[in-house]
């Protein structure tokens, strides 16, 4: 009986023993990942050559309107410093403050950001997190992200942002936005089919100020090895709704692009949609009509002597209003600042890239812009006109 008794309060000693062993034991955790960061960034600019001025001083937002002819200067024209982090398997983070073109026009104003004494600062232009696979093949990504309308796919294959912007960049499409995005793959083995959804504000570093939410979307295919790219995206944007006047913007377009690591070739088309986006003026009557503007871009980069010596080109054409009448009206004025409906542009740049050694580039080139007014009252410079400048275009990686 003796015996039982300590066999039984043997046993009980042992069960609590190995009880008390597994709650203090810590879980398994994987091994295999480390939390981690990196700073990254670049930074491009000029020294520039202003060789003739338009007498009008038309382009909008353009990188070179309202400089007078004969200015020449160094300058910054973008600055980022980027920091990414891997906070699990499933989340990153990221961040990237930018500091961007400070030109200054003969108004005074001026097109970058710069504080109450004229130097160039930084501002938060993106700060996200990521869940990866929220389901498989897609990402969801909160916060300040560039959006689906060509940084994410244009943009790399084209290549010489340091020379000039997407030709829907110009017009200030959105690079980036707060909001929410589902970057994903119909494929994800071989990332062939892809797509990009996104809403946000619309207003990309600036606070909301409407309660209209800007919509965006595209999808993508890469055929032959992905040596040919071709994108479609669109987007839809409701600006003011009042009785009698609904102002909306969307945009359609298409890409595509033969690239090999020889040369790429590509072609991008927007058509811009403004309902009520336009006044028509003739005397002392003004109506408010809807407008089109019509988009085209084609570009060449390529290979001279490897890892050393590249060049590119680009030519560009803008109808900013293809319903322009010019018998009904004397004159258009435009409700969207980046689409001002009188001239149609032409752009064009070219120019060679030295890397003496990887991720540093001196890039000599040409920066022309044409003006051609859509009124047939328009004479001289006021009819036609353009801006031309030399530069030589510098820009620089570091930590990628």
């Amino acid at each position: 009986m003796l015996n039982r008794r300590i066999l039984f309060l043997s046993l009980c000693m042992a069960l609590l023993s190995g009880s008390v062993d597994a709650q203090t034991q810590k879980p398994l955790q994987d091994t295999t990942f480390k939390p981690g960061g990196k700073l990254w960034g670049y930074a491009f600019g000029d020294f520039y050559y202003k060789t003739h001025s338009d007498a009008l001083n038309r382009g909008g937002a353009n990188q070179y309107t309202g400089i007078e002819q004969g200015r020449n200067a160094f300058q910054f024209r973008r600055i980022y410093l980027g920091y990414n982090y891997d906070i699990s398997p499933k989340f990153s983070a990221e961040v990237l403050l930018a500091a961007e073109d400070n030109a200054t026009n003969r108004t005074g104003t001026t097109s970058g950001d710069l504080l109450s004494n004229n130097k160039l600062s930084f501002y938060i232009k993106l700060a996200n997190i990521r869940w990866k696979n929220i389901w498989k093949g897609t990402d969801l990504v909160v916060g300040q992200v560039a959006t689906p309308a060509f940084p994410l796919l244009i943009e790399p294959i084209w290549g010489y942002r340091s020379i000039e912007r997407t030709i829907s960049d110009i017009r200030r499409t959105p690079s980036y936005d707060l909001g929410a995005t589902l970057q994903g793959k119909f494929d994800p083995e071989t990332g062939n089919f892809g797509y990009d959804i996104m809403v946000g504000n619309g207003t990309s570093a600036k606070p909301e100020n409407d309660k209209f939410k800007w919509l965006y979307g595209d999808v993508y295919a890469k055929f032959l090895d992905k040596k040919l790219v071709v994108d479609l995206y669109a987007d839809y944007e409701r600006l003011n709704q009042a009785p009698g006047f609904h102002h909306t913007r969307n945009m359609l377009k298409g890409f595509a692009a033969y690239t090999t690591p020889a040369v790429t070739l590509g072609v991008e088309a927007f058509v811009n949609h403004g309902r009520q986006d336009v006044v028509g003026v003739q005397n002392t009557i003004n109506d408010t009509l809807s407008a089109s503007a019509k988009g085209l871009s084609v570009f060449a980069r390529g290979i001279i002597i490897k890892d050393k010596l590249g060049y590119f080109a680009r030519y560009d054409t803008y109808n900013p209003d293809s319903k322009y009448d010019d018998v009904t009206y004397s004159a258009y004025k435009g409700l969207t600042s980046t689409y001002e409906p009188n001239n149609k542009e032409s752009f064009i740049t070219a120019g060679v890239d030295y890397t003496p050694v990887k991720n540093v580039h001196f890039m000599p080139n040409v920066w022309y812009n044409k003006y051609r007014s859509q009124s047939p009252l328009a004479t001289g410079s006021a009819k036609k006109d353009y801006d031309l400048v030399y530069r030589i275009t510098f820009y620089y990686v570091f930590g990628k």
